[in-house]
C-alpha cells in the first residue's frame, strides 16, 4: 500500500511539475518530489537554506520593481525559469516557485523515474552557483554557499 501511495504522489508530482515538457525531456519537478527518496537532505535544505523560501523575498519587492524588475528576479529566486517544467507563474508552477533542489541538482524528472544517480548532477563546486551569486549579488546578499551551510 505504501509503495502504491508513493508512486501516485511521484505520478501526480510528474504529472503536474511538467507543464511545458515533451515526453522523455528532463524536466523541473519541484523540491517536494525529492523528499520520497531524499528526507534527511529534504530537511536540512528547508531548515537552513535562504532559497527555501526565495519567492518571498521577491514578492516583500514587487511594489518597489517594475513589472520587468520584478520579473527577472524569477531567474535566480525560482527553479527552472523559462525551462521545461520550470516556473511559469506563481498560480500555473507553485511547486518550483522557490530557488530548490533542481537549481543546484538540475532538473530531476528523469532521476525520479528511474532512480538512477547518473540521470541527476552530483559533482559540483562552486561554479554553479556564479549564475546567480555573481560578484554584485555576494556584495549584496552576503552569499554563503549552501554546500557549506548545513544543506547536505
Amino acid at each position: 500500500m505504501r509503495y502504491w501511495l508513493i508512486i501516485s504522489a511521484v505520478g501526480l508530482a510528474l504529472t503536474m511539475d511538467n507543464a511545458g515538457a515533451n515526453a522523455g525531456e528532463n524536466a523541473y519537478v519541484g523540491s517536494a518530489a525529492c523528499k520520497e527518496c531524499h528526507q534527511e537532505q529534504y530537511d536540512n535544505f528547508m531548515a537552513h537554506s535562504k532559497k527555501a523560501n526565495s519567492f518571498s523575498s521577491i514578492k516583500k519587492m514587487e511594489k518597489k520593481l517594475t513589472p520587468e524588475e520584478y520579473q527577472e528576479c524569477f531567474e535566480c529566486h525560482t527553479t527552472g525559469y523559462g525551462k521545461p517544467g520550470g516556473f511559469i507563474s506563481e498560480k500555473q508552477t507553485p511547486q518550483v516557485k522557490d530557488a530548490g533542489c533542481e537549481v543546484c541538482h538540475g532538473p530531476g524528472s528523469l532521476h525520479i523515474e528511474s532512480g538512477d544517480p547518473e540521470d541527476i548532477k552530483l559533482d559540483m563546486g562552486l561554479e554553479n552557483c556564479r549564475t546567480c551569486h555573481n560578484q554584485e549579488r555576494v556584495e549584496d546578499f552576503d552569499f554563503k554557499p549552501l554546500m557549506y551551510g548545513g544543506a547536505h
